[in-house]
């Protein structure tokens, strides 16, 4: 069995949690990944924290991986430019390796001018910032993560959980992902964007939750909802429901719907030979051809590209 090495970079002001989360989500893949951690000279690192990191590989490790992780520093380490250390480091990298940031990891690959012309994210917190040091990215803020091969980029903290379960699911299909996520009990999935996580006024007392209906929708995804179907689901108004769901999921319900019925879209297309048209009318699009459309707006394939990288995981 082939064991992908994956490199992770961690740098002066590293976050701890996150500079952990390649190593224990990817090394609960059967023995699928080999991780390892570096510095870029080989020295103990300083994190965000009270204590440091003593790592074992210098930056010549870089040259070795199959993916590299850029693992988050805090705020205040965060530059325009990357020091003559870090670029020496990040030119070791061999061309065509893929590259995965956590968090505000993204600024080191802006920085170094990888993701000029990219689709990428990083923590809502930070989006304006990096939006003014680094007009040419196409930041998108709104969601968990960016897979714009060869980079990846994700948002905060958590996310880095939910971008390595991605690559183990890219890599070796959903049955293997779902397994690391339940041994590592975290969620294989997790819906809505980032906008959930943003700070929300407190929701008046008593109110209502709109969780019953998004499970009562799941179970009919093959069905034309509409806010109509959900509002009166909830037993509130459509104005109502609109807005308590927004504050809840960070998504339109219409938003929502779409993305779950990409979600199970792409598990059949893992898991079945149905035709595109036959999943389509499954998951509640009208014809194969918004699937196709809906599709490669979520993650830039189309559903027959899609399948044959699950295939070859599989």
């Amino acid at each position: 069995m082939r064991r992908e090495r994956v490199v992770v970079l961690a740098l002066d002001g590293v976050y701890p949690f996150e500079l952990g989360i390649p190593s224990r989500i990817l090394g609960a893949a059967d023995g699928r990944y080999e991780v390892i951690t570096c510095s870029v000279d080989g020295r103990p690192v300083r994190t965000n924290a009270d204590f440091g990191v003593t790592v074992e590989h210098g930056p010549e490790a870089l040259a070795t991986a199959g993916t590299v992780v850029i693992a988050p520093v805090a705020p205040s380490h965060l530059a325009d430019e990357v020091s003559d250390d870090v670029l020496a480091a990040l030119a070791l990298i061999r061309p065509g390796t893929r590259i995965v940031s956590i968090c505000t990891g993204a600024f080191v690959l802006a920085a170094a001018g990888l993701l000029d012309g990219r689709r990428a994210t990083t923590h809502w917190q930070v989006a304006d910032r990096f939006r003014r040091m680094f007009p040419r990215v196409d930041l998108d803020p709104d969601v968990l993560f960016v897979d714009d091969h060869p980079f990846l980029t994700s948002a905060g903290a958590a996310s880095g959980v939910d971008i390595c379960l991605h690559l183990v699911r890219k890599d070796h299909g959903s049955r293997l992902a779902n397994s690391v996520a339940r041994r590592c009990v975290v969620p294989p999935f997790r819906d809505g964007g980032q906008a959930q996580y943003i700070e929300q006024p407190v929701p008046e007392q008593g109110a209502a939750s709109t969780a019953a209906t998004r499970a009562w929708a799941l179970e009919r995804l093959d069905e034309p909802l509409t806010l109509a179907d959900l509002s009166g689901h909830a037993r509130m108004s459509q104005r109502t429901f609109a807005r308590r769901f927004h504050d809840e999921v960070g998504l339109s319900p219409g938003r929502w719907l779409i993305q779950q019925r990409v979600v199970r879209a792409r598990h059949l297309l893992e898991t079945s030979d149905l035709t595109v048209d036959q999943i389509a009318g499954r998951v509640g699009f009208a014809t194969g051809a918004s699937l196709r459309q809906h599709l490669n707006a979520a993650i830039g394939v189309s559903p027959q590209a899609y399948r044959r990288t699950f295939q070859t995981a599989r």
